[in-house]
This record gives C-alpha cells, structure tokens and sequence, in this order.
C-alpha cells in the first residue's frame, strides 16, 4: 500500500510576514517530524503547480487573475486583515492546489493508496471569489472537481476537522450532486458559518462544538454522525480537510483535542475508505498552530494513512 507525501520547498516562500501564526515554521516543523525512520516507508514527491482551469472549476477566472496579478515584487500585501501574500504566495497557492491535484491522479490511478499533501496556503476558507481566513485558492475543492471531471467519480466525501468551518468548501461543494461534506468546528469561532441547521442528509453534515469540548464528545458525534452519513454515500474517494487547530494546545481555538485523536479519526476513516473506495484518501493541511502539537499530530495522521 503506497501512501504518498506531496510537498514543495515553494511553500517556504509564501512568507505571512512576522508573528503571523500561518508561517513558513509550522511546514518545517511537520517535514521534520517525517524525516525519521518511521516515516522510511513514504513515497515522496514534488508538487506541481495546477493550471487555472482546473482552479476554475471551483473559483470564479476573474478571481483567479485578480490573485495572481497582486502579487507584489517585494514586501507583503494584505488582501484582509488575516490573509498576507508575498512575492512567493502566487506559486505557492498554485503548487498549494496543484499538490491536491496530483494526489487525486495517483490514487485514482492506483499509483497511490493515499496521500498526504503538506501544503502552503491552506485553502478550505477560500470562497469562489474571495480570499479569506489565509486561504488563497480552495485547495481540497480544486482536488473535489478534479476527481469528477478527470477520474469520473461519483461519490466524494470530503471530511474537515480543522477547528474553523470550511465556509469556502461548503459554498463550493454542498450544493452539487455526488459530494458529501462534513465538518466537525468550534463555534462561536471564524468564521461563524457552520450551523446544523443548513444541514441536508447525504450531501451536509455540520457539527458545531462548543468551547471546551474533548476527545469523548468529539469521539462521539465523529461515530454516531460522520462515519455512518461517509458509509451512506458509498464514496469513491474521501478527501480529508487536515486541520490540527482544535488540539489542546493550539493558541487560536479552545477546543481539546489530542495527538491520539487524529489517529484514532484517520484510522475510522482508513476503514471507511477500504470498506467503500479501496483504500482511497487524500489528505491536505489546513490549520495547526502550535508548532509542536502540528508536528505531532501530523505524525499520527500521516502514519494512520500509511498502516
């Protein structure tokens, strides 16, 4: 079982600019971490840059030109009081959702199992015409499109664990045919969206937690309500939102989540996807900002998605 780990040195180079916490350091940290023995086993490969027309398929052209033509020369940009660009950031958003891209091809193709695509900028805050929450382009959507348009698949389940809503992928996503969503958020918390009211069985399952909750409650509305909406679709393929904010330690949320519990999700959803898709995952990295505990966690991610 091949699990592959996509990545880019042009991530480094999307610079936030100083204290900001969505750095270059949270992408070290994590490569870090994977360059041990234990991690021998990964196939490692370069991202490449997806075209416009596959970002097309989720953002808006005149959205995709205005982003790249605003990149500046020097110094920082800020396209809201969040979301810093650099000289860097137009590659990297590019290789960002191009990395997704190149996953979906290698497990659909079964050159891969799964993968996982340690990428920089996030993207699952990413609206069809607005940069938001330190997203650029939709990454996961990107991936989402690619695989209907490309791979003919029906059924895709895209699951997001990262402690902020995945309003951009909602927006996208949640109102075609053969995609499922679900998100499991802090709220209140950026961007205040999210509720279960907007819920609609077989395509969206939000499930806000309040400040405060841990491993049992996060444990149980993931098995009474996400695993069995996934083994309802029947996916050909489950994309996973990787945000690792809601740990404990993360200084940007209040929910506790451990290192334990994204193993223990990647394995429930590892077992979906052999039961449903043949193993099929990719996975892409959202948030995480304590960089010990994103380190960490990854790490129980990423070795979950390779047993």
């Amino acid at each position: 079982m091949a699990t592959w780990l996509i990545t880019h040195r042009a991530y480094l180079q999307h610079d936030t600019g100083y204290g900001h916490p969505e750095c270059p350091d949270r992408l070290r940290a994590i490569l870090t971490a994977l360059d041990t023995p234990a991690f021998a086993g990964l196939v490692r490969r370069e991202a490449e840059a997806a075209t416009q027309e596959e970002i097309a398929r989720v953002h808006q052209q005149r959205y995709i030109e205005q982003i790249l033509s605003m990149i500046p020369s020097s110094g920082w940009r800020s396209l809201d009081p969040d979301t810093m660009i650099s000289p860097g950031s137009g590659e990297a958003a590019l290789r960002a959702a191009g990395a997704v891209r190149q996953a979906v091809d290698a497990v659909m193709s079964g050159q891969a199992t799964r993968a996982f695509c340690a990428v920089r900028p996030p993207g699952h805050h990413a609206e069809p015409a607005r940069a938001m929450g330190f997203c650029l382009f939709n990454n996961v959507a990107v991936g989402a499109l690619h695989a209907r348009c490309a791979h003919a698949a029906r059924n895709i389940a895209i699951v997001d664990f990262d402690v902020h809503h995945g309003n951009g992928t909602q927006a996208m996503l949640a109102g075609r045919e053969g995609f499922l969503y679900a998100s499991t958020h802090q709220q209140p918390l950026f961007p205040n969206t999210g509720r279960r009211e907007e819920n609609r069985p077989g395509a969206l399952y939000n499930i806000p937690l309040p400040p405060g909750t841990g491993s049992e409650t996060f444990r149980l509305h993931f098995q009474s309500e996400i695993i069995p909406a996934i083994a309802d679709f029947h996916p050909d393929l489950i994309l996973v939102s990787a945000g690792f904010d809601a740990h404990e330690s993360d200084p940007l949320a209040e929910l506790k989540l451990t290192d334990a519990d994204y193993q223990w999700a990647t394995e429930e959803l590892a077992a979906l996807a052999e039961a449903y898709c043949r193993g099929r995952i990719v996975s892409t990295l959202e948030g995480g900002y304590n960089l010990r505990a994103l380190a960490r966690s990854v790490a129980r991610h990423v070795a979950a998605l390779m047993h």
